[in-house]
């Protein structure tokens, strides 16, 4: 999987006008969730960060893309769980996983709306939250606004995670 994230990273610093419709693709699928347990693409997300400074790529478009993908991806799983409620636990790959759901549902439960923005930043609670906001028909703009604003967060995090990153190695190789 390492080998595959560097491959494309090293792809968007050849092809940088490629940068925002991957981060977006990355985005989407790392928030999707029956992709993101498959794939997690956060560490092509903070190689592609350490890009945008070092390959002078434009953050904005960068950040924008990452954000509508992320958001894309939780409001889709939103949705799935809306639509097929109880059916979610039983279908693979989340049938391989039987805590994920009522982890993701103890925590919607438990935190309510705030629940959306904080299982953003947490793995396995990225993938079972939306569904579970989705399941227990958590209000679809309350949904949504925690949506988008965590979404925004989370991808500039994570771009400027690796920006800082690549940042302080280059201060570093100068040193030496």
């Amino acid at each position: 999987m390492e080998e595959t994230f560097r491959g494309i990273a090293d792809f968007v610093r050849d092809h940088q006008a490629w940068a925002a419709p991957i981060v977006l693709l990355l985005a989407f699928g790392e928030s999707l969730a029956f992709i993101s347990l498959l794939v997690p693409a956060w560490g092509a997300l903070v190689a592609i960060g350490a890009l945008i400074g070092a390959a002078d790529i434009s953050f904005w478009p960068v950040w924008i893309a990452g954000a509508i993908g992320a958001s894309l991806g939780d409001w889709l799983s939103y949705w799935f769980g809306f639509k097929y409620k109880e059916h979610v636990a039983q279908m693979w790959p989340l049938s391989r996983y039987p805590d994920l759901l009522p982890r993701g549902e103890a925590f919607v439960k438990n935190w309510g709306v705030p629940s959306i923005f904080i299982g953003r930043f947490f793995g396995p609670l990225r993938a079972s939250v939306p569904l579970a906001a989705g399941i227990f028909e958590m209000p679809y703009w309350r949904f949504q606004i925690a949506n988008f604003v965590s979404a925004l967060v989370w991808a500039a995090a994570l771009l400027l995670f690796g920006d800082v990153i690549s940042l302080i190695l280059e201060w570093l190789w100068k040193a030496v």
